[in-house]
């Protein structure tokens, strides 16, 4: 059996990929939906960052829990970072989970919507282009080039509709510069996944990672007078039916993360970088249809922009993974 296969699955193979990279990224749409629904069942302002950061610290700390003891189950013993390993694991914490996580939600908290959903769009290409210009993974070729700009132009046409006035041009450094930044810590986490993964194994980093990420969004939110205690008392007394739904949300949230970036650590390792970040372009394609569906909010996926942005993606993912013509 090779290296490439887990069991009898080639990951290297392009439409396991596109099943695998499409099932990430519908679980990261789900979570758009799931958040604001989060927001509202734990009472969480939406300019309440220190609240967000310690809610999105338990997500992580939960997420990087289930991937341990998923694990831990399946070898019969509780799993402990590889010897060697935690100087790793706490690098790649601080880019992917603490590092991104912050700057984005803080960065939210000071930008437009348009704005931040047109920033996160470019996280793609700035994957490829640190994998190949900065950490030498692979070549920058006119196709992935070509792809990126297909896959952004999808990103932009779907959140510009609607869109117009002053704050159309209205940027901020704690706004979207802090969102941009948070593109940055995502391209840098993506690579050291890839080089770190030939030395150790991808699924115990990622579950450490996690935990790692969450205990600091949780040290930084509490220190920040953060909360998200509050949504679950009404006129004084815990409330067990705001309480469930709540709590099963925040598990669901939780394996969304570690489901879906364990499933892309597992790509990144054996595949080009270019070849599975290109389909981070459909994350913001699936959030606004999963949010249609789920929160009622049907007027922007069923508009042209959503079918003009789709086709685009789909375009510049065609793009980036249409096999090299033989000599």
């Amino acid at each position: 059996m090779g290296e490439k296969k887990a069991g009898k699955i080639d990951l290297t193979n392009l439409y396991v990929v596109l099943v695998l990279a499409g099932l990430c990224c519908f679980l990261w749409g789900s979570a758009t939906p799931a958040i604001k629904t989060g927001y509202q069942l734990f009472q969480i302002d939406s300019k309440d960052t220190m609240s967000i950061l310690l809610f999105a610290g338990v997500r992580f700390l939960l997420a990087g829990f289930l991937v341990i003891l998923f694990n831990s189950v399946q070898t019969g013993s509780w799993i402990w970072p590889e010897k060697g390993s935690g100087w790793s694991v706490i690098k790649l914490s601080l880019a992917q989970t603490v590092g991104q996580y912050y700057f984005f939600y803080v960065g939210l908290a000071h930008a437009s919507g348009v704005h931040g959903a047109i920033i996160t769009g470019m996280n793609v290409f700035i994957a490829i282009l640190m994998a190949s210009l900065v950490f030498h993974y692979e070549t920058l070729t006119k196709k992935k080039v070509i792809g990126c700009i297909l896959g952004f132009a999808g990103i932009v046409v779907m959140n510009l509709q609607g869109a117009g006035g002053d704050d159309m041009f209205r940027f901020s450094f704690m706004g979207e510069g802090f969102v941009f930044m948070a593109q940055l810590f995502y391209a840098i986490s993506s690579a050291l996944i890839k080089k770190y993964s030939k030395k150790y194994n991808v699924v115990i980093m990622s579950g450490y990672q996690f935990m790692a990420g969450g205990v600091i969004l949780i040290l930084i939110g509490v220190m920040g007078g953060g909360s998200i205690a509050g949504g679950l008392v009404r006129d004084g007394a815990f409330t067990m039916s705001i309480a469930v739904p709540a709590v099963a949300l925040l598990l669901y949230m939780a394996m969304i993360s570690a489901v879906a970036y364990t499933l892309w650590g597992v790509l990144l390792k054996y595949n080009p970088v270019s070849r599975v970040s290109v389909f981070g372009f459909m994350n913001p394609v699936f959030g606004v249809l999963l949010s249609a569906l789920i929160l009622g909010e049907s007027a922007q996926a069923l508009s042209i922009y959503a079918l003009a942005a789709l086709v685009l993606v789909s375009l510049g993912i065609y793009v980036v993974n249409k096999p090299e013509r033989q000599a």
